[in-house]
């Protein structure tokens, strides 16, 4: 009993300084101008059995459960984030390079791995199918706070929430081509319109059910909006994905509806599942980095090969699905080499490895070393040098402000009314308009304005500026009609 007791003791410390490390290094990837992804596979490497030998783990199905829940957090989190009047204007060129361009990187990777890892023809378009699409965890924690032109940001953005399901669709379909005596290629083809359409559909319908819900009932505690969000967005995962569909898009698709629409709480559960999505990231890449072995990896046989491919798919094969797939897209040739370089590759093909060796194919391990390597050089090489690309190739917008506030919103409980935020934007009506000018509906009181940090206490002849962000208390029937008043004019993505 007491070495039962010892051991789980020993578990719950060592999870503690597992999160720890994992914040710390968080906080310090910026400073030392290296991802945090990579800084958290490297923790957890260290704390593996080739490393300092704190935990021994060799279990991809416990390790692929993990990086599927947690790759449904960053999702739904990264969904939540997006506003569809940015979206909507990259749509196509992000759906393009989510098909059409994971398509042409993993056939270009696959002819590489073909020779260079001397496997079969199947095996090696499964390998290009595990490493064709880019990671929406590496984007979004890497874009985040970066001044990128916003045209460019929101493709990247968009095409790695969109393209998972692509890889995924892929990665399964080889391995089922491999183990299958009579593949069906027909029914492969009904399979990829059937996932991609009913997760959409699927995403859409829950994502308004999740909205409706969140606004209609009347919770006990505020604190419980972030977690029926959180759940709905399992919900939908599970519920897609046990009908044979893209569980992820429609994840994706439904964090984009509840985003986007007016929500009780939303200051809170945006809060929430931001911190939730780090933690699970953290998580995440600590486990993955638990799953490899430093001496298999680090061996000149995987090194050299994991090098080639690595050059190949970030100098060749995205470059050329990038070209090809955003022709006639209103993009230049320089915004098209930096989508190209931008094409981060992170925990998805990791998860995506673990896929093969599951189902006992004889490559497994070698396409688990290659593939890791592959993405510890992605994250290295072009994740560090993102921004200094943007600004080579003058792709740089307005510096992104970090808002140096910190008000906590009290919940008012059962009272008909809620305080919300609205940040002024340069496009927005009230923009340069003093509050004695906005025409308020009534019981409606502007508490607090934030201006470059500084607390400005709100008058009639307070001019408001473009980066205020503005504390109202508003009664919830008036709620709308507020967010029409602070509106902004139709938005130029640049």
């Amino acid at each position: 009993m007491m070495n039962q007791a010892f051991s789980i003791d020993y578990f719950i410390l060592l999870a503690g300084l597992l999160l720890v490390a994992g914040v710390i290094t968080a906080k310090f990837s910026t400073r030392l101008g290296v991802p945090a992804l990579v800084l958290f596979l490297l923790v957890g490497m260290l704390a593996g059995s080739d490393g300092l030998g704190f935990i021994y783990f060799d279990n991809p199905t416990y390790a692929q459960l993990i990086g599927i829940l947690a790759l449904v957090i960053i999702l739904f989190e990264g969904g939540l984030q997006t506003k569809w009047s940015t979206i909507k204007r990259v749509a196509a060129p992000s759906l393009s390079l989510a098909t059409i361009g994971v398509i042409l990187t993993s056939s270009g990777v696959a002819v590489a791995a073909k020779f260079i890892l001397d496997v079969s023809w199947l095996e090696a378009f499964l390998f290009g199918a595990i490493v064709g699409s880019t990671d929406a965890a590496a984007v979004f924690a890497v874009l985040k706070g970066k001044n990128i032109r916003k045209r460019l940001g929101s493709t990247l953005e968009a095409e790695s929430g969109t393209n998972d399901p692509m890889a995924v669709f892929l990665t399964i379909s080889f391995i089922e081509l491999l183990v299958s005596d009579q593949p069906n290629y027909l029914f492969m083809l009904g399979s990829f319109f059937w996932q991609m359409g009913l997760g959409i559909v699927f995403g859409f319908a829950l994502g308004k059910i999740a909205s409706l819900a969140i606004n209609r009932i009347n919770l006990d505690s505020s604190g419980l909006y972030p977690v029926f969000a959180l759940a709905f967005a399992l919900l939908t995962y599970s519920v897609t994905a046990l009908i044979g569909a893209s569980g992820l898009l429609a994840v994706y698709i439904a964090a984009l509806v509840i985003g986007n629409s007016d929500l009780t709480y939303r200051h809170s559960i945006f809060r929430f599942n931001e911190g939730f999505a780090w933690m699970m990231q953290i998580l995440m890449f600590v486990i993955l980095g638990l799953l490899v072995f430093p001496t298999q990896l680090f061996d000149w046989d995987i090194i050299i090969r994991g090098v080639v491919l690595s050059l190949l798919l970030m100098l060749v094969a995205r470059p050329i699905a990038v070209f090809l797939s955003t022709i006639g897209m209103g993009f230049s040739v320089k915004e098209r080499t930096f989508l190209a370089w931008a094409g981060l590759r992170g925990a998805v093909p990791i998860v995506l490895a673990t896929f093969p060796m599951i189902a006992g194919l004889e490559n497994s391990q070698l396409f688990f070393n290659v593939i890791f390597f592959v993405v510890l050089t992605s994250a290295l090489i072009q994740g560090s040098t993102i921004s200094y690309f943007a600004e080579k190739l003058h792709l740089t917008g307005t510096q992104k402000q970090t808002p140096l506030h910190s008000l906590e919103l009290v919940s008012i409980g059962k009272a008909n009314a809620e305080i919300i935020e609205i940040e002024i934007s340069e496009n927005n009506i009230v923009a340069n308009q003093s509050l004695a000018e906005i025409a308020f509906p009534k019981d409606v009181l502007v508490n607090a304005i934030i201006r470059q940090g500084d607390l400005i206490t709100p008058a009639g002849d307070t001019r408001l500026q473009a980066g205020d962000i503005l504390y109202v208390l508003v009664a919830k029937q008036s709620k709308q009609a507020v967010k029409t008043l602070f509106a902004d004019k139709e938005p130029m993505l640049d």
